[in-house]
């Protein structure tokens, strides 16, 4: 459980650690939706008003959430553990993520390569829900990717209209570093940096460690593709072993090249296909 809202902490950086009632309700709204939609996520377990004003480019009402999860354990988190605590504070927090999260870890050869292992495949599994349902999350930085493969944090995040796989959702996001096609490729890399700060445990010996994480994250671009192409097939109504390689791609690129909506796209299918 977490307050979010209710001020600074020891781990906050140069925020007031306040919140604001509107992007607490999005919270609170995104994070039933996304529960609702099958989507691994944190929830809302409250949402209340402070009464106190907090400062943005206006002042507004403050407000807190009441968030649950599995765990709040981030990337971030194995990253100030590396940076701060040493091996053996990140020794500690490792072993804690593997018995809360994957215990089964601890019957591998390697408990702390397992570890980046199995929170890959979470991550590409959830990733690929992201990008069937045209999710876009927004702000996708170590911070906000939990080791337990949890949906977390609804900053400037929607749900993509008009199909374009450019679509950036944050303001400040210019580059669109956090773009709807991109959001694989930014999980990979928060993947790389947390097997950064895990060398240490998976070998002594730099270079194998470095060879054997880099092999690990190399193989998230095939299990993301799994999931994505299977579920994808599924939201068509087609078999998942259907022999169709480009038919995903091609009813996508007739989404963007008619401009249409990536949901009701869909839906326009379906009751085409019903004759509707």
């Amino acid at each position: 459980m977490q307050l979010k809202g209710s001020g600074r902490t020891p781990f906050s950086r140069g925020g007031d650690g306040k919140a604001a009632l509107g992007p607490v309700l999005r919270e609170y709204l995104m994070g039933e939706a996304m529960h609702a939609l099958g989507v691994p996520t944190t929830r809302a377990l409250a949402a209340v008003t402070t009464g106190d004003k907090v400062r943005r480019e206006v002042a507004l009402p403050g407000a807190i959430l009441t968030r649950i999860a599995q765990s709040h354990i981030r990337v971030g988190t194995f990253q100030f553990f590396a940076a701060q605590k040493g091996t053996n504070s990140l020794k500690q927090l490792a072993d804690y993520t593997i018995k809360r999260h994957y215990p089964d870890a601890l019957n591998r050869d390697n408990p702390y390569l397992s570890l980046v292992e199995q929170v890959r495949d979470r991550q590409a599994r959830l990733i690929a829900r992201w990008m069937q349902l045209g999710f876009i999350h927004g702000v996708m930085n170590t911070d906000n990717m939990t080791l337990s493969g949890e949906t977390i944090d609804y900053g400037p995040c929607a749900f993509m209209e008009q199909y374009d796989p450019d679509t950036v959702f944050s303001s400040i996001d210019r580059q669109g570093r956090y773009a709807y096609g991109n959001q694989p490729m930014m999980a990979q890399w928060n993947l790389a940096r947390l097997a950064e700060t895990l060398l240490p445990l998976i070998s002594d010996n730099e270079d194998k460690a470095i060879e054997r994480a880099t092999e690990c994250i190399v193989g998230f671009d095939a299990v993301y593709e799994q999931y994505w192409s299977q579920g994808m097939l599924t939201k068509l109504g087609l078999e998942r072993d259907c022999n169709q390689p480009t038919l995903v791609d091609d009813w996508l690129n007739l989404l963007q090249k008619n401009g249409a909506d990536f949901t009701l796209g869909f839906r326009a299918l379906s009751s085409a296909l019903k004759g509707d």
